[in-house]
């Protein structure tokens, strides 16, 4: 446990959870899963309003990789670079370099606050423009009054027969111009 580094791996986007997995289990059937000690895939949770209902789902916050606490040698770094959905270790030249634990700890911490605090899926900003996509509102553009991040909606100042008015939409309901 002493050699054992954070390393970051380069995988195939979207198929992280897959790459974890098949690393494990192979760590596991070659009798090596004692140099590999942890596989993380940071997450984050988000929520989206969608028809009215709030939900929240996670999302990576480094989509294609995923880091790995392991004792680096011959065969440990061989069973990573031959697992399936791993196209091999971030770092410069033939030696892959490991994060610092100050760099670990900040992405864990990061983790763990926004797994306990969801964000909403699509950010928006008071004064920003945006495009009502559904509604009786549609295809009209306004510019973002007050955000409502609990209940996911917007109040937007929607310019109607020349005089701004506003109106209450929920995030979903519109996109950034």
């Amino acid at each position: 446990m002493a050699d054992a580094k954070w390393y970051v791996i380069h995988t195939q986007t979207g198929v992280e959870s897959k790459a974890r997995s098949s690393l494990i289990s192979r760590a596991e059937t070659e009798g090596l899963s004692h140099y590999i000690h942890e596989v993380l895939i940071p997450t984050e949770k988000v929520s989206e309003v969608k028809a009215g209902k709030k939900r929240i789902s996670e999302r990576k916050f480094f989509p294609g990789y995923i880091l790995v606490k392991m004792e680096l040698n011959d065969e440990s770094w061989y069973l990573v670079k031959n697992t399936p959905g791993i196209s091999g270790f971030v770092g410069s030249g033939k030696k892959p370099l490991p994060l610092s634990e100050r760099e670990v700890g900040a992405i864990i911490q990061e983790q763990e606050e926004k797994m306990t605090k969801p964000k909403p899926k699509v950010e928006f900003s008071e004064g920003e423009s945006v495009r009502v996509k559904e509604g009786s509102f549609a295809n009209f553009n306004g510019v973002i009054e007050q955000i409502n991040p609990d209940r996911g909606k917007l109040r937007v100042m929607v310019t109607i027969f020349g005089r701004p008015t506003p109106v209450e939409l929920e995030y979903w309901q519109v996109e950034k111009v």
